[in-house]
C-alpha cells in the first residue's frame, strides 16, 4: 500500500519570506539602528524563549488557552514561552544583570515574537520588531527622548511630515478619569475592558465605542461583544476624554487637566504631558511629528505613565483599488512595574517598538523605500558537462569570486534555453557563456541581460535583433573579470 503523501501547507497566521522581503526587513533594521545608536543606544539581544513566569501575563486572549503566548513543557516540567514581545525579557534581563550595567541603562533589540491570537488578514502570529528602551530613570525627558528618536527614524527612512505622527497621552490620566467614575484598582477586569473600548477608538469610531462602553456592541458580521456597562454619567466623561484634543497641546493639556478634577495620579499624568511638551518645544518637534492625543490608549497592561504610538498618515491602494490605511507601525509607554517583578526595589522603565512588518508593508507599497529586488548573481551556463569542461567552468566562477562578483555555476540538467530562463528568474545582470568553439578560440560569450531587455523595447525587426545582438559580445578568456565588472559598474550607475 503506498504511504499518503503529507499535505504541503503552513500554519495559520504564519508566513514564508523570500529575499526581497528579506532584503526589505535587513535594509529597514540597519536604517533604524543608526539612528538608535547617534541617540546612544547600544544593541543586544535576548532568547525567543523565556520561562513562562517570566514573561508574565499580559495577553489576554480568551480564545486561546495559554492567554496569547505559545507554551510548552521541558523535561523538568517547567513552562516555557515563546516571546511575545522584546519587553519582557529586556526587564529580566535588566534584574538579572543590573549589578553590572549602568543606570540608565540604554539598549535596542530587534527580532522575531510571536502572539497566540486568532489569525486574521494582516494580522500575522509571527512578526519582527525593533525595540529601544531605557530602564533606570522616571524622567519623563526619557520618554520624551524615545518619541523624538521615533520621528527621525521615520525621517530618515524617507517618509515627509504629514506622512506620519508620534501620538502621544498618558496611562495615569486615563486611571484617574476611571477612578473618578467609579473604576478603581479592584475592579481590574472592567477597567480593561474599558480600555479596550477605548483603544478601538479608530476602529468603530465614537459612536461604537459608546455601545461598548455600555450594554455591549453588534458588529457587521453578526457578532456580539458584551460592554462594560458603564452608567451614562460615566459613559460620557469617557467620551469626553477621548474628544479633548484641542486646538494646541496647551488646549489639549487644559482640557485633560480639567477632566482629571481631584485626581491625584490623573494631575500627575498632565503635568508629566506638560514637561514633555516643553522638551518638544524647545528641540523644535511640532505638532507635525508629535502630538499629544487622548484617544492614544495601547492595549497591553503593563504601561503605567506615557504611553505613544506612531501612525502613517498616508493611504495605500490595494489590488481591488480600494484605499486603505497602514495605521499603527509601533508605539511603546512607561511601564515602570516590569522590571520590579524581580526585585525588591523599584526600576522605572519605558520603551519604544516599531513593527517592522507593518512598517515595511507601508514603505515597500508607497514606493517610499526604493527598489526592493537585490540583482542576482553572474551566471556562468554549462554548456557541457564532462569533466574537463565543468572544471574550466568552475575556474571562471572562482576568478569571479575572488573578484568580490556574486557570481554562480549553473548546475541543472536543462539546456542552454532553459539555462537563459533560469538567468532571468535568478535576476542574473549577465551570463557567460563558452562551448567548445569559443573555447578553441581562447574567448568568452558575455551577454548583457539588463542592457538585453532595455534593447529589446526599441527594436522592432527580430531577425535584425537575433543578427546583431547588440547586448552581446565575445571577449577575451583572461578578460572575463575585467569585462563583467565594466558591465555591473555600468548598472550600478543608472
Amino acid at each position: 500500500m503506498e504511504e499518503a503523501k503529507i499535505k504541503a501547507r503552513k500554519p495559520h497566521g504564519f508566513a514564508d519570506r523570500r529575499a526581497d522581503e528579506l532584503l526589505y526587513a535587513g535594509r529597514l533594521a540597519e536604517k533604524i539602528g543608526t539612528v538608535y545608536r547617534l541617540y546612544g543606544f547600544e544593541p543586544m539581544e535576548t532568547p525567543f524563549i523565556e520561562f513562562t513566569e517570566t514573561l508574565g501575563k499580559f495577553l489576554p486572549d480568551k480564545e486561546r488557552p495559554n492567554e496569547g503566548v505559545f507554551s510548552f513543557q521541558d523535561d523538568d516540567e517547567q513552562w516555557l514561552s515563546l516571546r511575545y514581545d522584546l519587553t519582557a525579557p529586556l526587564a529580566r534581563f535588566y534584574a538579572e544583570n543590573m549589578a553590572d550595567l549602568p543606570r540608565p541603562f540604554r539598549s535596542f533589540r530587534h527580532g522575531w515574537v510571536f502572539r497566540n491570537e486568532k489569525a486574521k488578514p494582516g494580522r500575522f502570529r509571527q512578526f519582527l520588531q525593533f525595540d529601544a528602551d531605557t530602564v533606570g530613570t522616571s524622567s519623563p525627558a526619557a520618554d520624551a527622548e524615545l518619541c523624538m528618536m521615533g520621528a527621525d527614524t521615520l525621517e530618515y527612512l524617507g517618509l515627509q511630515r504629514g506622512d506620519f505622527a508620534i501620538r502621544v497621552n498618558n496611562r495615569k490620566i486615563m486611571d484617574g478619569i476611571l477612578e473618578n467614575i467609579g473604576l478603581g484598582s479592584n475592579d481590574t477586569a472592567r477597567k480593561l475592558t474599558v480600555m479596550r473600548a477605548m483603544d478601538k477608538l479608530d476602529k468603530i469610531g465614537l459612536n461604537g465605542v459608546g455601545d461598548l462602553l455600555g450594554k455591549g456592541r453588534l458588529d457587521e458580521s453578526g457578532d456580539f461583544t458584551k460592554g462594560a456597562e458603564l452608567p451614562a454619567a460615566a459613559r460620557d466623561i469617557v467620551l469626553r476624554f477621548l474628544q479633548a484634543n484641542g486646538k494646541s497641546a496647551t488646549e489639549t493639556l487644559d482640557n485633560l487637566q480639567a477632566l482629571a478634577g481631584t485626581s491625584i495620579q490623573g494631575q500627575e499624568g498632565v503635568a508629566e504631558l506638560r514637561q514633555m511638551q516643553a522638551l518638544f518645544d524647545a528641540a523644535g518637534y511640532g505638532r507635525d511629528r508629535i502630538k499629544i492625543d487622548p484617544s492614544i490608549v495601547r492595549g497591553l497592561e503593563y504601561y503605567t505613565g506615557p504611553v505613544f504610538e506612531a501612525e502613517l498618515g498616508f493611504a495605500l491602494v490595494n489590488k481591488d483599488g480600494v484605499k486603505t490605511t497602514i495605521g499603527s507601525i509601533g508605539g511603546g509607554g512607561r511601564y515602570d512595574g516590569l522590571v520590579s517583578r524581580f526585585s525588591d526595589n523599584p526600576v522605572p522603565a519605558t520603551g519604544f517598538s516599531i513593527g517592522l512588518s507593518r512598517l515595511m508593508a507601508g514603505l515597500k507599497h508607497s514606493g517610499k523605500l526604493g527598489a526592493g529586488e537585490e540583482q542576482g548573481p553572474v551566471l556562468v551556463l554549462a554548456m557541457d558537462r564532462d569533466g574537463v569542461s565543468l572544471a574550466l567552468y568552475q575556474k571562471m566562477v572562482s576568478e569571479l569570486r575572488q573578484a568580490g562578483i556574486k557570481s554562480e555555476l549553473y548546475l541543472g540538467e536543462a539546456g542552454m534555453k532553459a539555462q537563459m530562463k533560469y538567468a532571468d528568474k535568478r535576476k542574473a545582470p549577465c551570463v557567460l557563456i563558452q562551448g567548445s568553439q569559443e573555447r578553441a578560440a581562447g574567448t568568452v560569450e558575455i551577454k548583457d541581460l539588463i542592457e538585453g531587455a532595455r534593447l529589446a523595447g526599441q527594436i522592432a525587426d527580430n531577425e535584425k535583433w537575433r543578427q546583431e545582438n547588440p547586448a552581446q559580445s565575445a571577449v577575451a578568456r583572461p578578460d572575463i573579470v575585467a569585462a563583467v565588472q565594466k558591465i555591473l559598474a555600468r548598472h550600478s550607475r543608472q
